[in-house]
């Protein structure tokens, strides 16, 4: 890891992600009857769990609302700060950054597309998705090794640990509570 990207990663607070694309590969399957289906990778949920348990902000900036999208967010326990069906996805960046005091360059944004970019423009630390689209990658300042849907944000998530040198701390911690759990 360059010195350059080290030092960014320290400064990150918040971790905002788009979903589609991003925690799924970006396929949405929908039957007859209309339901709406998406596959999600449990190694993005534990990634999550890191987050959390290191105390890292969290939130979802999706373009489109899901119903399947609204299910695995509250599964997660993320609802309070997950933004669906706003093509501008400033509005919801900015009513973050007022929630929660954070400068830009305390932000990660992840994306996949070209909706994503403006908000990636604007944080510290842009990331691109393996599969993300080519305009994307080259606004990043890091591209995962994984594509979307496969556990790209748990890769973002460890990235970012590992950079502020709490990774194996946060896993030990996570371990403990759920040994303890029982």
């Amino acid at each position: 890891m360059s010195t350059k990207l080290q030092d960014t990663i320290k400064r990150i607070k918040i971790i905002i992600i788009d979903m589609d694309g991003v925690m799924t590969d970006g396929t949405i399957y929908k039957g007859n009857d209309g339901v709406e289906m998406k596959r999600f990778s449990v190694l993005d949920g534990t990634g999550v769990a890191l987050a959390k348990e290191a105390g890292l902000k969290l939130a979802i900036i999706s373009g489109r609302f899901s119903p399947a999208t609204t299910a695995r967010v509250k599964e997660l326990g993320l609802e309070n700060d997950c933004y669906q069906g706003g093509l501008n996805k400033l509005i919801a960046y900015e009513t973050l950054q007022k929630k929660y005091g954070f400068l830009d360059e305390e932000a990660v944004f992840v994306g996949d597309d070209l909706i994503d970019m403006v908000v990636m423009e604007k944080v510290g630390l842009p990331i691109a998705v393996l599969n993300a689209y080519p305009e994307v990658k080259r606004i990043s300042k890091y591209v995962t090794e994984t594509s979307g849907g496969e556990g790209a944000f748990r890769e973002v998530v460890e990235l970012i640990l590992k950079g502020q040198d709490r990774f194996e701390r946060v896993v030990k911690s996570l371990q403990k509570k759920i040994l303890n759990s029982d």
